[in-house]
C-alpha cells in the first residue's frame, strides 16, 4: 500500500519527494524537516480563555497529574515512554509510508496514539484513514476554513457549550432542526462539524477525556431526515469512527420525533456496536438528560443553570483561528495524486446499493411520520 502526494504545507514536518539512493540513511532521505506544529495566533487565542490552548509548538505535556493518571489507566499511556512511543509511530510512517505528506510533530501524533490506546498499528491506520477521508470527500475539505461556514454557525446548527461536564468532556451541541434543505447544501454542516472537531481535539485534555454530543432534534421533519441519505450518513460515520482521532464518549438525543426511528435506521448499520451502545434517547424528558449531563453545565433551554444557550462564543473561537485552518487545509491541490486502496474507506461507493436502500428507508420515514 503506497500513498503518493504533493501536499506542501509550511511549519510542518514534510518530506522531500526527490529520490534518494538506497544506501542513503533514512534521516538524510527526508531533508525538509520541521518538527513544529502549525502556527497558532496566541493573541487571538487569548481572547477565548474559556477554551484551552493547544500544546506548545515544541511539545511539553500540559496534562494535570489527575489526567496523567487517567491516561495511564484508560489509554495505556506511560509518561516515561510517551516520546518513545511517538518516535516509534514516526519511524513506522517514515518506513512504511515515506511519500505520505503529513505532520509528524509530537503533539499531532499523540492524538492518534491516544485515540487508539497506544497501539502503533491501529494508530497508523487511523492516520492513513484521516488523510484518506480528505481525499475521498473533496467537497468537504477543499478550501476548508471557518469563514466559509460562518452561515452554519450563525444559523445555530452547532455550538460547543462553554463548560465541560464533571468528567472534563466538552459538549458538542447539534441542532439539525435549525437547518432546512433550501438554506444551503447539507455538506456545509459537515464542514462546520469537522472544523469544530479539529479545534476540540487540539487540547490534550480532550484527547484524554473525549467529548460528549448533545443532539436536539426539535423541528426535524421529513425534509431534513431524508436529505442526507445513507451514502452521506455512511461517510460522516466513517470519518467520526475510523478517520478522526477523537473519543466520542456519549451521544445524547433529545426531543426526537417519531420520524427518528427512520433516521436512526439510516445511521445504525454503519455504527460499530460499541458506538451504538453510547446513543441514549431521552425524548422530551429533561430529567433523563440530567442523569447523563448535569444541569450545572447545560443552558436554560435544556433545563440547565448555565444561562441561555450562547451561539456566539464558539463562533468567535473558530473564526479567530482562520489563519490556523488556512495553513491546515487550504494549500493548493492538497493530496493531489494520492493513490488509496479501495478497501481503506467508504467501500461500496460505486455499487449503487445505497440508492436502493435509501428508497426503502424513505418509505419507512413516511410511515413513521
Amino acid at each position: 500500500m503506497l500513498i503518493k502526494a504533493t501536499y506542501v504545507c509550511p511549519s510542518r514536518l514534510m518530506f522531500n519527494a526527490s529520490p534518494a539512493s538506497p544506501s542513503q540513511p533514512m534521516a538524510d532521505q527526508h531533508e525538509s524537516i520541521d518538527l513544529t506544529s502549525p502556527p497558532v495566533d496566541s493573541s487571538a487565542a487569548a481572547g477565548f480563555s474559556w477554551f484551552p490552548a493547544p500544546p506548545p509548538p515544541m511539545y511539553s505535556c500540559t496534562l494535570t497529574p489527575e489526567l496523567v493518571h487517567k491516561a495511564r489507566e484508560e489509554l495505556q499511556e506511560k509518561p516515561e515512554w510517551r516520546l518513545r512511543d511517538v518516535q516509534a509511530l514516526r519511524d513506522m510512517i517514515l518506513k512504511e509510508q515515506p511519500n505520505l505528506r503529513t505532520r509528524l510533530d509530537d503533539a499531532f501524533l499523540l492524538r492518534f496514539l491516544r485515540a487508539r490506546k497506544f497501539d502503533y498499528d491501529r494508530a497508523m491506520q487511523l492516520l492513513l484513514n484521516y488523510h484518506a477521508g480528505r481525499k475521498a470527500w473533496p467537497e468537504v475539505f477543499q478550501d476548508l476554513k471557518p469563514s466559509t461556514v460562518k452561515h452554519v454557525l450563525d444559523l445555530g446548527f452547532l455550538t460547543v457549550l462553554p463548560q465541560p461536564d464533571p468528567s472534563g468532556r466538552y459538549i458538542l451541541c447539534l441542532r439539525p432542526g435549525k437547518w432546512k434543505p433550501n438554506d444551503y447544501p447539507f455538506v456545509d454542516n459537515v464542514r462546520a462539524l469537522y472544523l469544530t472537531l479539529e479545534k476540540l481535539i487540539q487540547p490534550e485534555e480532550t484527547q484524554v477525556n473525549g467529548i460528549v454530543i448533545l443532539a436536539d432534534y426539535t423541528g426535524v421533519g421529513m425534509s431534513q431526515a431524508s436529505n442526507p441519505g445513507p451514502f452521506l450518513a455512511k461517510k460522516v460515520v466513517s470519518i467520526l469512527q475510523d478517520g478522526f482521532p477523537i473519543r466520542i464518549k456519549a451521544v445524547n438525543i433529545i426531543n426526537e420525533p417519531r420520524i427518528f426511528k427512520g433516521i436512526f435506521a439510516i445511521i445504525k448499520p454503519f455504527l460499530k456496536e460499541k458506538m451504538a451502545e453510547r446513543y441514549v434517547l431521552h425524548g422530551s424528558d429533561l430529567r433523563s438528560l440530567h442523569k447523563n449531563v448535569p444541569r450545572s453545565v447545560l443552558p436554560e433551554e435544556y433545563g440547565g443553570s448555565a444561562g441561555q444557550l450562547d451561539l456566539c462564543s464558539w463562533s468567535r473561537v473558530l473564526l479567530g483561528c482562520e489563519e490556523e485552518f488556512i495553513v491546515e487545509f487550504c494549500q493548493p491541490d492538497p493530496l493531489e495524486g494520492v493513490v488509496l486502496p479501495d478497501s481503506m474507506l467508504f467501500e461500496g461507493e460505486a455499487r449503487g446499493q445505497d440508492d436502493d436502500s435509501f428508497r426503502g428507508l424513505r418509505s419507512q420515514l413516511y410511515y413513521c411520520y
